[in-house]
Formats: C-alpha cells, structure tokens, sequence
C-alpha cells in the first residue's frame, strides 16, 4: 500500500514549475521516512495570475495520500471558477469537512500571484507563515488567513495581501523544513531557515 500511496503522491505533483517571466520557481518536495501528504501546486490562469498552493494534510501513509488528492481535486475544481480567493478557501473547506473523517484535517497556503505588478494575495489557512525575505533583508511572515481545512464546515477565512518587489525571495514550506534534527536530536527551527533564506 505505500507503494500505491508513493504513486498517488507523486502523480499530483507538478513535473516542473511553469515559466513566468522575470520570476524563478522551484517546487520541491521529498520524504524523509514514509509518505506523506505534502501537496504543492502551481495553476497558470486564463487572465495571467498564477495560483502557487502548498498544504499539508494529517497523517501518514495511504490514507494521507488518498486525502492528499481529495485536496489536489478540489483546489483544480475551485481555482477555475474565478471567484475571489476568501470564496475559493471557504469552498475547498466544505468540500473537505463533509466528505473527509472528522479526526483529519488539511492546513493550506494559497496564493495569487499577478506577475506583471508583483502584487500577491493570498490565504494561510493554519499552516507554517511563508517567508518573504525583502532584498534590504527585512523579514514577512504571511500569516492571515483561518483555521486549517476540514475541521468546521463555515469556518471564515480572510485574506491577507503584500508586494514582490525585485530580489525578493517568497519560501513557501511545511513543518519537515523546520521541524528536521540533526544527529544531535536538535530542530533545525524557523529562525535558521530564515538565516538560510
């Protein structure tokens, strides 16, 4: 069965970032011990945006990567009906709550980029605050956002907005990023990714 989880994950994951001009995209993701439910997607739309989305779902193994595409369709079903991103979040949230068990849970970044004016919205909806390391070094964490998906059917989200400017670098990651130790049994930690970055 982790060889059927090992298939599903990877079938859902972008097989390279898409070009967009004046920007550089990686999407990594890789598995320390078992699969997981990592999800993380680029979505180009009709009008130019982009969509960039990484969640994270509870669990291991098959049941997580089975989860893992649930939230892969219903992110694909709700990107593409154009509503605003609040509308979007609060629609992949129902969808999960009613038809997933109630002790699993998802937490998603969601992101709209317009890569003309460097403008990007998005909603966090519980997971780790994605960095954006501004080229004077100052720090953002982008937090709003809600609850994570799946828990409360009518839970609210909200939107939060910021501005990409040249030589600005956005990281986008899960809690395997600053939640790895070394030999020692030490956590790698939010604050030396931020030194990193």
């Amino acid at each position: 069965s982790l060889q059927l989880a090992s298939e599903i994950q990877q079938r859902f994951q972008p097989t390279s970032p898409p070009i967009v001009l004046g920007y550089e995209l990686q999407g990594i993701s890789f598995s320390c011990y078992e699969i997981g439910g990592d999800y993380y997607d680029f979505i180009e739309r009709e009008d130019g945006r982009l969509v960039v989305a990484l969640g994270d779902v509870s669990g291991k193994g098959t049941a997580a990567a089975l989860l893992m595409s649930s939230l892969h369709a219903a992110v694909h079903a709700q990107a593409a009906s154009h509503s605003t991103l609040v509308e979007t979040i609060s629609n992949v949230n129902r969808y999960l709550a009613e038809n997933i068990p109630s002790n699993r849970f998802v937490t998603l970044f969601y992101a709209e980029l317009d890569p003309k004016s460097g403008s990007l919205s998005f909603v966090n909806a519980g997971h780790n605050p994605p960095l954006i390391v501004h080229e004077s070094g100052t720090l953002e964490h982008l937090a709003a956002g809600g609850l994570p998906l799946g828990i409360i059917p009518n839970a609210e989200y909200r939107e939060g907005r910021t501005q990409l400017q040249p030589g600005d670098v956005l990281v986008i990651y899960s809690d395997g990023v600053s939640e790895a130790v070394d030999p020692a049994g030490e956590e790698f930690g939010p604050d030396r990714l931020y030194h990193v970055v």
